[in-house]
């Protein structure tokens, strides 16, 4: 039987079960029990808007779905990804580009300058602790890196995986951050609003397709009370 037919049948025959609960307690008087509410509102579709419009075929913005890239002068022996060095996958990103990292007007000229404090274990290094979990879903881990864009208050996030004894970046995104959480193929990432009482959460899956972290869902949140009472819907004036 198809499942919409067996949901039907369900709903008759819950439908039938609450009508002779609903009986028997009529003649039984008023005992506090079950009482209509009243008509429930007709569930509606989604309304198609501007049916004449041609569908486009092209974006036209790119905001980099498929972001990856190998990291030049890192390698991955036996490609066993928590023998790499996170400070040294950072110092290759800085090498790479030296237009955001290097010189007096870089944006994140901080982040070189604040490298040398990698070394000695210093509070000052920019670069957090790697997490490594399974992401891609080959049974091996993958490195989940992030680091502080200096002299601002932005984190870079980037994930990479192994991939014939090169180290691959196949997620990369910067923000200002609340908070990062790995979950199952899943990286979500939390960033403050300037709405007050909401949050940004953005969340990337791994594409076994693509061979990416695709930008899956983009989402504003509440996270604080309410500073205004709700306003009454039309339907329930």
């Amino acid at each position: 039987m198809p499942l919409s037919r067996l949901f039907r049948a369900g709903r008759a025959g819950t439908a039938l079960a609450v009508a002779l609960v609903l009986a028997a307690a009529a003649g039984c008087g008023d005992t506090g029990g079950l009482r209509n509410a009243g008509a429930t509102p007709a569930a509606t579709g989604p309304a198609r808007l501007w049916p004449e419009l041609t569908p486009a075929s092209s974006p036209a913005f790119e905001i980099g779905e498929v972001d990856t890239e190998v990291v030049e002068g890192v390698a991955v022996p036996g490609d066993g990804i928590r023998a790499v060095d996170p400070v040294a996958v950072v110092r290759a990103e800085i090498a790479a580009r030296p237009d955001e990292y290097g010189g007096p007007g870089a944006p994140y000229r901080g982040t070189a300058e604040r490298m040398d404090d990698c070394a000695g274990g210093r509070a000052g290094c920019p670069v957090l602790d790697p997490y490594y979990r399974d992401l891609t879903g080959d049974g091996r881990d993958d490195l989940t890196l992030g680091f502080r864009l200096l002299p601002g208050s932005t984190t870079a996030v980037r994930v990479y995986t192994a991939d014939r004894h090169r180290l691959v970046q196949v997620m990369a995104w910067e923000d200002a951050v609340s908070g990062v959480e790995l979950t199952g193929r899943s990286l979500i990432i939390r960033s403050p609003s300037e709405v007050a009482g909401y949050e940004y959460r953005l969340t990337w899956t791994w594409d076994a397709d693509q061979r990416a972290m695709l930008l899956t869902h983009d989402e504003m949140l509440r996270t604080g009370p309410r500073t205004h009472p709700p306003r009454p819907s039309a339907s329930a004036r």
